[in-house]
């Protein structure tokens, strides 16, 4: 059955044109007009993936990605923005969204991104596979996270990069380590959506986000895990 994909912006001509590229490429594809419709879309649907705009009548993107976390946490989020502010970026990521495209942008590029998220979302691992440091234990077939014995619910993105962490505490991965790890690509230019993701990750899973005690910044380079 082919993957469902629910693509969200005001604007027709792009969400035509969208549409066109991801059916031919194999998905099914759902639409919806403003934000409001989205959140309707999505609970009928139960699409595979979102592709939504950050601006929206009704209801803005960010809204609908901070309504829809709590009812679907593990639903795949791209972000498209025609914003330049990184600001704007970075709190679409802080909310859960798994990746952003600005625009304009390619189709193709964004067929490839979202090809890419699905990959690390819906890749079956192996399920006796599970991580355990410290007080998490991470499990692979289930895609469980428990912290102190509590079950933690983390986006995809979320659980990919404590799954890195967690393969090998103490050892620091560099920004771009991580973003290859979870996107299959590294870019520059996106390296710091890494430290929104893990601003995420702490307010879930550490006691004190504000002084984390896990999950360790090390300056200029990136991020570890301290047991």
């Amino acid at each position: 059955m082919a993957q469902t994909i629910l693509v969200a912006d005001d604007e027709a001509q792009l969400v035509r044109v969208v549409r066109g590229y991801l059916e031919q490429a194999g998905f099914r594809v759902v639409t919806a007009r403003d934000g409001q419709e989205a959140l309707f879309v999505a609970r009928q649907e139960k699409p595979d993936l979102v592709v939504l705009d950050l601006m929206m009548p009704r209801l803005d993107g960010l809204e609908f990605t901070r309504r829809i976390r709590t009812e679907q946490p593990q639903l795949p989020i791209i972000m498209l923005t025609a914003r330049v502010e990184e600001t704007d970026r970075i709190i679409g990521l802080e909310l859960g969204a798994d990746d952003y495209v600005p625009k304009p942008f390619s189709p193709r590029e964004l067929v490839a991104r979202v090809r890419a998220v699905l990959r690390r979302t819906q890749a079956a691992p192996a399920p006796a596979e599970i991580l355990r440091a410290g007080p998490f234990v991470l499990d692979r077939g289930r895609r469980e996270v428990t912290v102190d014995g509590q079950p933690v619910e983390l986006t995809p993105t979320e659980f990919e990069l404590l799954a890195v962490l967690l393969s090998a505490p103490g050892r620091v991965f560099s920004r771009a380590d991580l973003l290859e790890t979870v996107q299959g690509v590294a870019f520059e230019a996106y390296e710091r959506t890494i430290d929104a993701h893990i601003k995420n990750l702490r307010r879930k899973v550490e006691p004190d986000p504000a002084n984390p005690r896990y999950i360790a910044t090390v300056r200029g380079v990136g991020y570890r895990l301290e047991t």
